[in-house]
């Protein structure tokens, strides 16, 4: 059998000898075993609690603590640290009902730039590997390492073990791998075994392990779409196998094409390098409901901050700009602008929203606004035409220009500006 210390990354290829239980060299109990385990190539790699992750690593008196990184009492998660997660404190929950599960928790809030700048610190990891990495987030990737094997004179099992160890001797951050034979079974195989896991799916495994298992395990198959399966009556990967293939088509169209593929663990879809993000936002939750438009207009501009911060670290830009406000009722407004030409700046975006804001009629109290940037493309192409009507504009820009370079140097909090406090 096939083993990998996940260590020491001593690997070996053993004819008929079972792996052992504990490394030979380093006598780790990390021995990672498959019988395809040096021929898989399509591997997906998570960040273990990824924001969570960096605020311990950045102040390490909150390595025993539960922490929560989110907004205020009536924000939500975006993420927690494990301590939280065994008190049942999820991401997307209602801070309010996360701080009752786990009251014990330090709540911080989210430092998008500063997640994006440690994000790429890993993402040229990746790239080290292999040029075909594909991207999800900020905490989260495809990567195909097909024939990577002669460039590194190792198996790609081993140069995956060798990132994550990398990461954490470099970076002192944790993430856990999914590695099998297509995209499908890789983004399976990492939700196995976290923090720092390293799973196989193997062709061979595939009709096995996808035996008996929910189709809630499919990656995008969210509430909606498991209540639409549900009255269905497929519950199982077992129903969905049953199904005539051009009945799941006539039922659930294109997707149904889909669901039967990968019922029998079929996805012919490619890692692409190159799949575009559409769109950057940001929101914020008030803790009380708020009618006030001046208070309003000081969220708009600290997340057009937020927005533009990520596209700057990103290199790229945007052209429509959305507006998104929630009612206490929880329903919501949408408000979009397509601009002349696409823009990196916060205050091009600020001004934007905030005209957008002043064409909402009423004077509804709201519990949410988030503003965003879509038609996103490289930054390039961005902000080139001076503004006529606005002389001032092309000034503007060239300081915030300015106090980001300053920020870059000493920090987020160099330079704020008069209308953040608002």
């Amino acid at each position: 059998m096939p083993y990998l210390c996940r260590d020491c990354l001593t690997a070996s290829r053993p004819d008929t000898e079972p792996a052992p239980k504990r490394c030979p060299v380093c006598r780790s109990p990390r021995i990672l075993s498959h019988p395809e385990l040096f021929t898989l190539t399509i591997a997906h790699m998570y960040c273990d609690a990824f924001y969570a992750s960096v605020e311990k690593r950045d102040n390490p008196t909150l390595a025993n603590t539960p922490v929560i990184v989110g907004g205020a009492h009536r924000g939500v998660v975006s993420t927690c640290c494990y301590l939280a997660r065994i008190k049942g404190v999820r991401s997307a929950m209602p801070m309010f009902q996360a701080l009752k599960l786990c009251p014990e928790a330090v709540v911080i809030k989210p430092r998008g730039s500063h997640y994006a700048s440690v994000s790429k610190q890993i993402r040229k990891m990746m790239d080290d590997l292999t040029p075909v990495v594909e991207p999800l987030s900020l905490d989260e990737a495809f990567l195909d390492l097909t024939g990577t094997e002669r460039l590194h004179h190792a198996p790609p099992a081993v140069m995956l073990a060798r990132l994550l160890k990398r990461m954490e001797d470099e970076i002192g951050l944790t993430g856990s791998v999914g590695l099998s034979h297509n995209k499908f079974l890789a983004k399976v195989a990492s939700d196995l075994d976290k923090p720092r896991g390293f799973s196989v799916i193997g062709r061979a495994d595939t009709a096995g392990f996808l035996k008996g298992k929910p189709v809630r395990m499919i990656w995008g198959v969210g509430a909606a779409t498991q209540n639409t399966l549900d009255a269905a009556g497929i519950r199982t990967f077992d129903d969905l196998a049953r199904w005539d293939r051009k009945d799941l088509h006539r039922r659930f169209g294109t997707m149904g094409d889909r669901l039967w593929h990968l019922a029998r663990g079929e996805d012919f879809r490619r890692v692409s390098p190159h799949e575009p993000m559409k769109s950057i936002s940001a929101e914020t939750t008030f803790n009380e409901d708020t009618a006030d438009r001046d208070l309003l207009d000081g969220h708009i501009w600290r997340l057009a901050e937020r927005v533009t911060d990520r596209a700057k670290a990103k290199g790229l830009a945007g052209r429509t700009v959305t507006l998104k406000l929630k009612r206490a009722d929880f329903t919501a407004i949408t408000r979009r602008h397509t601009l002349r030409e696409p823009t990196q700046t916060a205050d091009r975006l600020y001004r934007e929203a905030s005209e957008l804001l002043a064409d909402v009629s009423g004077r509804d109290a709201y519990r949410l606004i988030g503003v965003g940037l879509s038609d996103i493309v490289p930054e390039a192409e961005a902000d080139l035409t001076p503004d006529l009507l606005d002389p001032d504009a092309a000034k503007r820009a060239s300081a915030e220009r300015a106090t980001d370079a300053i920020r870059k140097r000493f920090g987020p909090d160099a330079i704020v500006k008069g209308r953040s406090f608002r």
